[in-house]
């Protein structure tokens, strides 16, 4: 199964064609992908609360009805609707927006990123996360997004490092004085090394982990009461009681103590280590191209990330000149996620406000910011091509073709959307279904619409 260069930039590189973008990308996608590395960061133009202002709220809430019930309800109420208006407004970027190449970078490194909205401490900050972390950095240096998002407030609530307190910190030796014991949380520098970094393959040991979260101690979130006092409310703070003095040795380099600059450097260095580079390169090919990325293509990328010291527009066009992903076939299935936002970008359907329009998502099985762990959501279609959640896709499939019955003609959406990749027995099919409502079910269901 092949595709011409417009259906595979549309396709394979963005979240599918909306009638007219084939006819306009025509022979010239890779261009029109190069362009889009030219453009403005893809930023939400919705007016959604920063997560300071959430958290703010949540820490005035907190204060008021401590030791309560009502502390948790109270969490609930100011997250719930936040989170609700992000995936939304993600939602919404991801089908109307013509530089969809952006808006799926956005997603790329958000499942890197991965924050999961099953812990309620994070419900209503996955989505700020995504907008002030990752957004503003998608096109830009690999480093800068990594400092963003590991000093975020949902990434440090998340992993728990807010409260993450050296042995020998200046909190830790006044609480052993009082027979109490403060310790270091691994999680957040176990996690930069083995997912966000160098890989689960890094060759980094228990030592570096060690070390790299005593140089994170500290990193933590202002405006609580009690030992977490001080700092502006909701904002990441560097508390220097909590951070573990001394100098720490990382991957064979010696940092000096220098406060919170000690972390930094270290995570601008794990930035442009190779196996960082080879890491990321390989989720990349995977993403964009086979479950089993072509050698070549990760060589390609590794080095083209190294060169340009983690400028990731440099790595993201080398992925666009590579030949790999314009003579592959459609071989990568689309996540639940994919799935949907393409069939709203092929039928021009509007997406809506509210938890009820957000339930497709998570009855195709894929809630929005909720991988259920910092690994985030799997890359490969044997995660997601199973026979149940087939079923569950082919159900929706009927559905929304029942409700939108005539309303739209399934052979010219067929063409609009597909293009070259278009099978001549899925337009056969398509040509003969007994009416519009089963036309466009069958589009949907389709191996071609199905896959990327």
């Amino acid at each position: 199964m092949s595709a011409t260069d417009g259906a595979i930039a549309a396709n394979r590189f963005g979240f599918g064609a909306r009638p007219g973008d084939l006819r306009r990308l025509g022979k010239h996608g890779r261009d029109a992908l190069l362009q889009q590395l030219h453009a403005p960061a893809p930023l939400i133009d919705e007016a959604l609360p920063a997560a300071h202002e959430l958290l703010a709220k949540v820490i005035a809430q907190r204060e008021a009805a401590r030791g309560t019930v009502r502390a948790v309800r109270a969490l609930r109420e100011i997250y719930q609707p936040a989170y609700v208006d992000d995936a939304g407004a993600r939602a919404r970027a991801a089908i109307s927006r013509q530089n969809d190449f952006l808006e799926r970078l956005v997603h790329f490194w958000s499942n890197h990123f991965a924050v999961s909205v099953d812990k309620l401490a994070v419900l209503g900050l996955a989505g700020a996360m995504e907008r002030e972390a990752i957004r503003p950095h998608v096109l830009g240096n690999f480093a800068d997004m990594l400092l963003a998002v590991e000093q975020h407030p949902a990434m440090l609530l998340y992993l728990d490092n807010q409260q993450s307190i050296g042995p020998a910190s200046q909190i830790a030796r006044q609480a052993n004085r009082r027979g109490r014991e403060l310790g270091l949380n691994e999680n957040l520098g176990r996690e930069i090394l083995e997912l966000h970094t160098l890989g689960v393959d890094g060759q980094y040991t228990q030592a570096d982990v060690q070390a790299l979260a005593a140089m994170i101690t500290g990193w933590s979130i202002g405006g609580d009461a009690g030992r977490m006092r001080g700092g502006e409310p909701g904002r990441f703070f560097f508390r220097d009681a909590f951070h573990e003095p001394g100098e720490r040795v990382l991957l064979g380099k010696q940092y000096a103590e220098d406060g919170i600059r000690q972390g930094e450097a270290a995570l601008r260095d794990l930035a442009v280590h190779p196996r960082t580079a080879r890491h990321l390169a390989i989720k990349l090919s995977r993403h964009f191209v086979a479950d089993d990325p072509p050698p070549a293509l990760v060589d390609r990328l590794t080095r083209a990330y190294l060169e340009a010291r983690g400028d990731l527009p440099a790595t993201y066009r080398a992925l666009i000149q590579s030949p790999e992903p314009w003579r592959a076939s459609l071989g990568k299935y689309k996540t639940p996620t994919e799935y949907v936002l393409s069939a709203y970008r092929a039928l021009s359907l509007p997406f809506g406000t509210g938890m009820a329009e957000l339930r497709v998502f998570e009855l195709l099985g894929q809630r929005s910011f909720q991988p259920g762990s910092p690994a985030g959501w799997p890359d490969r279609s044997a995660d997601w091509d199973g026979s149940a959640a087939l079923l569950k896709r082919l159900q929706w499939a009927q559905e929304l073709g029942q409700r939108l019955g005539s309303s739209r003609n399934a052979p010219q959406l067929a063409d609009a959307a597909l293009g070259a990749s278009l099978s001549g027995s899925t337009r056969e099919a398509i040509a003969r279904a007994q009416d519009g409502a089963q036309g466009l079910a069958l589009l949907l269901a389709s191996p071609e619409f199905m896959r990327r």
